[in-house]
């Protein structure tokens, strides 16, 4: 059931909150066994959090747009009293003791907290496979990885252990497991959504996002969340619209941007199929199709893995044992305390980044590298500019293929990258973006349509998403 009939029927009272609740704790706990989506169940918070709902529906009180959902929540978003690790040891036991503002936006409209979801460490992978704690499995096939860094919340919204969940998205850590796991996902534009609370992995990438089972209510759970934030300084004063509302727009006249630099060397060709084919379902509902060009996009990739493990080598370095998280006493001096710290707290793909972005960053380095990737950055924003001068969307895959198998790339961290490169450059630009389930491989893995809009120009994304959803019908997992 998808998360606004959920909504309803707990707000007129056909269904208690409790009910619901229960139903989703035991789902996870029926199949989480097999796919690892989440770290941390909260079961008594949540079901105190559904029978207080009860209670106040009883009384005649008016309930919030997401009465009585269940939302699973990605581990780098802090959350009152209940664990956030990041996905890393060196925030093990760690307890935030406040809300992140999305957080205390879903408790005020009336969703109900059930957990929180496995990720990559730091946000940092595209497989969820370089947690701390072991790999999420796609549920449409367990040998292969759900994509990442949100893994867990995608997967936790594909199995239906839940109607939505959120992630973050740095370079693409909503879209691609979205588009891995058959789900929706939306990264919304740059400073829509307040940061705040979210354990940062490159500040002026990251942006919080839903996940759900279709369009309309990942629309919902959008509009629950933006807003402006006092707390972030990023945050955007932007009216927000009805986003729920555009799910039903007419689409005719809608123009696309077909760009040939995502449907080159290196497409899966039945992923390029099943894009195209979308793509072509959407000229049928009246939009009208036209080649764009971008032709920054294959700079993208070395660009952003300049800018964002440099943002994360100084983002990172208050995880030293000295406040929270782990501490590892070497019996010398503060250096040593540092030193012993991360080293034990950190994955490998963690101090990968970190050594990256130091050097980058460091004296005779950073001209060479981070300014002139920053020229780059703008470059890229400027081939988008000028495309949507042409075009109201940008229409393109996901994911260069489809979801590979667990420890595929583990060891090639280039071609891991490289899973990447049609989500990083909508990223660079601060660009809202979106995955929508079109027709299945073959062999039946997922495969996601990429809809990329202006800048707060969420409500023209999610119509066409809507379109999309609507044309092409998709399957749930097995």
């Amino acid at each position: 059931m998808h998360l606004i009939e959920v909504a309803r029927r707990v707000q007129q009272g056909e269904v208690t909150a409790e009910a619901v609740c229960t139903a989703a704790l035991t789902a996870i706990e029926a199949k989480d066994g097999a796919l690892h989506a989440f770290l941390h169940v909260a079961r008594d918070e949540a079901l105190a959090q559904a029978r207080d709902l009860d209670t106040r529906r009883k009384r005649g009180d008016k309930l919030g747009p997401l009465a009585g959902v269940p939302i699973a929540i990605k581990d780098a978003i802090c959350t009152r009293g209940v664990p956030t690790t990041a996905g890393s040891k060196i925030l093990a036991g760690y307890v935030p003791p406040y809300d992140a503002t999305v957080i205390a936006r879903l408790r005020a409209a009336d969703a109900v907290i059930v957990g929180k979801t496995n990720m990559d460490e730091f946000a940092m992978g595209s497989s969820t496979e370089n947690s701390a704690y072991g790999p999420t499995r796609n549920p449409w096939d367990t040998t292969r990885i759900p994509g990442g860094s949100s893994g867990g919340s995608a997967t936790a919204v594909a199995a239906r252990m839940t109607p939505c969940a959120l992630g973050s998205d740095t370079g693409g850590s909503i879209r691609q497991p979205a588009a891995l796991t058959g789900t929706v996902g939306v990264k919304p534009t740059y400073g829509r959504v307040s940061r705040y609370g979210l354990i940062a992995f490159a500040s002026s990438l990251d942006q919080i996002g839903p996940f759900a089972t279709d369009v309309r209510g990942a629309a919902r759970v959008l509009s629950v969340i933006s807003g402006a934030d006092d707390r972030d300084s990023t945050s955007l004063r932007a009216e927000v619209g009805d986003l729920e509302g555009a799910c039903g727009r007419d689409v005719k006249g809608v123009r696309i941007g077909m760009p040939d630099e995502y449907f080159a060397d290196g497409l899966d060709p039945e992923v390029g199929a099943s894009v195209r084919a979308a793509i072509g379902e959407l000229e049928g509902r009246g939009c009208v199709v036209k080649p764009v060009k971008l032709p920054h996009t294959s700079y993208a990739v070395a660009t952003y893995y300049v800018i964002a493990t440099a943002e994360a080598s100084s983002n990172l370095a208050r995880f030293d044992g000295v406040r929270y998280g782990l501490r590892v006493d070497p019996r010398h001096d503060l250096r040593a305390l540092y030193g012993a710290t991360r080293d034990a707290g950190f994955g490998a793909e963690v101090k990968r980044r970190i050594l990256l972005g130091t050097f980058v960053l460091s004296a005779g380095y950073y001209d060479a590298y981070y300014l002139k990737a920053q020229k780059v950055r703008t470059l890229v924003r400027r081939d988008f500019d000028a495309a949507f001068r042409e075009v109201d969307v940008i229409c393109s895959p996901v994911s260069p293929t489809p979801a590979f198998r667990l420890g595929e790339k583990v060891d090639d961290p280039i071609s891991m990258y490289l899973s990447d490169v049609y989500t990083l450059p909508a990223s660079l630009a601060g660009l809202p973006a979106m995955s929508v389930p079109c027709a299945p491989t073959k062999s039946g893995l997922p495969v996601g349509l990429h809809v990329m809009a202006r800048p707060l120009d969420e409500a023209t994304m999610l119509a066409v998403g809507a379109a999309c959803e609507a044309a092409i019908p998709c399957a749930s997992p097995p």
